[in-house]
């Protein structure tokens, strides 16, 4: 063997040597890929709703500008609510059997607040009128209505507790400038 053959052989043997308390450490910790995703799911059911519910509302609002003048926007907000109604109902018992069950309604006040802190006033608006509506925010474009947010509350009921969410879902058309 030549010099050059047993200095490669030394040079394998130390880096095989250092990776011993590298691999006997990694032993001692365990390991698992999911262990992150699947406490994130177990801990908060709510995730689940709230993504359905984002969906619903983009879906239910996009044919309101279509339909519904401004002079009329509660028959508006009203319809919103009617198409979401049977979405709500089905979400509300959609995990039973996972012993999960959500209670879901529209929250007025944190509507209001995300209208005072979304939609300007005064002369440089680029669109008309906001009005916060029984959780609905709608707004004034060029004489049609379009639905710019809702807000719900969603009590999480499990085996370990309840939790409640209140969250403010903008719908595509949220730009209110």
């Amino acid at each position: 063997m030549t010099r050059r053959g047993q200095l490669v052989l030394v040079a394998a043997t130390v880096v095989a040597v250092a990776l011993v308390p590298i691999l006997f450490a990694s032993l001692q910790l365990g390991y698992h890929d999911d262990v992150r995703a699947t406490a994130d799911y177990d801990d908060d059911p709510s995730v689940d709703a709230l993504r359905v519910l984002e969906r619903a509302v983009a879906t239910e609002s996009a044919s309101i500008p279509s339909q519904y003048a401004w002079a009329v926007n509660d028959s508006a907000v009203t319809a919103l609510r009617t198409g979401l109604g049977p979405r709500l109902d089905r979400l509300q018992t959609s995990r039973i059997e996972d012993g999960i069950h959500y209670n879901i309604t529209y929250n007025g006040t944190a509507t209001q607040q995300w209208k005072d802190a979304n939609c300007p006033s005064g002369p440089d608006r680029q669109f008309g009128d906001c009005t916060a509506d029984r959780g609905v925010v709608a707004q004034d474009r060029v004489g049609r209505t379009h639905i710019l947010a809702v807000g719900f509350d969603v009590t999480t009921t499990t085996e370990r507790g309840e939790t409640t969410v209140t969250v403010v879902l903008e719908t595509s058309g949220r730009s209110s400038r």
